[in-house]
C-alpha cells in the first residue's frame, strides 16, 4: 500500500474537530458499523471517542518532546443511541509533571448520553 495507512480514528470515522488550551471537541457520525446486535451504538465507540478527545485535550498542553497515554478511564452510559452524531467535549482538570486527570461528556443532540473521567501518563518517548 502506498503512503501512510489511516490511523485508527479515521478507520472508525471519528474526527477531532478542535483542540486548544486543555480542551477538545470531537465527533463521530453514527453508521451501521458502530451499532451492536440490538441496533444500539456500541459502548466501545463512545469509549473510543472519549479516550481520543481527552488525549487531544491533553496533548495540546504538553511540552515539546512529551507524549501521553491513557492509564485508565471510567465511563458511564446514560442513554442508548441509535443514530445521529455523537459530540464529545473534554477538558483537562489537573496536570502534573507525569500524570493528568481529564473529564469528557458525550452528547447526542441535546441529550447527555455518556460521561467519562480518565487518568493519563505524560512522558518522553525513549530513543
Amino acid at each position: 500500500m502506498a503512503g501512510k495507512p489511516p490511523r485508527f480514528i479515521h478507520h472508525v470515522g471519528m474526527k477531532v474537530d478542535e483542540a486548544a488550551d486543555g480542551r477538545a471537541r470531537g465527533s463521530i457520525k453514527v453508521l451501521d458499523i458502530h451499532r451492536n446486535g440490538t441496533g444500539v451504538v456500541h459502548g466501545g465507540v463512545m469509549f473510543t471517542l472519549a479516550d481520543t478527545v481527552m488525549g487531544a485535550a491533553l496533548y495540546r498542553t504538553l511540552a515539546e518532546g512529551e507524549i501521553c497515554a491513557t492509564i485508565e478511564i471510567k465511563i458511564g452510559y446514560f442513554k442508548p443511541v441509535f443514530e445521529g452524531t455523537l459530540v464529545c467535549e473534554a477538558v483537562v482538570l489537573n496536570k502534573g509533571k507525569s500524570i493528568a486527570s481529564l473529564e469528557a461528556t458525550i452528547q447526542a443532540g441535546d441529550d447527555l448520553v455518556s460521561k467519562a473521567s480518565g487518568t493519563f501518563a505524560i512522558f518522553r518517548r525513549k530513543a
